[in-house]
């Protein structure tokens, strides 16, 4: 709920995912959209890792420590180590839902949604309310 509000303080959503939704649909604008569930859970993930056990272990001689690859960091093929920012494919090779028109008479020949072959989603202007 707390990341929610810090982008939309007015939104009645408790969930991100839901919120982000919301707020694309609204705005249209990715810049201005919270994380999703699963990039939020991973940015936490390393949050854990940094404060609870990298520093809450700080004065120890030999600090014992979880694998990284368990909190939000993934091993590269040099062996080093990077930020996993999500567990997600990339929206733009899974997700033909962010194709929508600005026809608030959809499904014409003009139609983004008709000429992609795809139904009209709750995006578009027309709201998918056309057959």
């Amino acid at each position: 709920m707390f990341v929610v509000l810090i982008y939309d303080r007015t939104s009645p959503y408790m969930d991100v995912n839901e919120a982000r939704k919301k707020l694309f649909a609204k705005r249209n604008s990715v810049q201005h959209l919270p994380p999703t569930y699963d990039a939020l859970e991973q940015h936490m993930k390393r949050s854990v890792f940094q404060g609870g056990y990298v520093w809450g272990q700080a004065l120890v001689p030999q600090p014992v420590l979880p694998s990284l690859t368990s909190l939000g960091w993934r091993q590269t093929e040099d062996r080093s180590y990077e930020p996993l920012w999500t567990t997600l494919p990339e929206a733009l090779k899974s997700c033909f839902e962010l194709v929508s028109c600005g026809s608030k008479k959809c499904c014409r020949k003009r139609c983004k949604c008709k000429k992609a072959n795809l139904q009209c989603t709750g995006l578009g202007a027309c709201k998918a309310e056309c057959q």
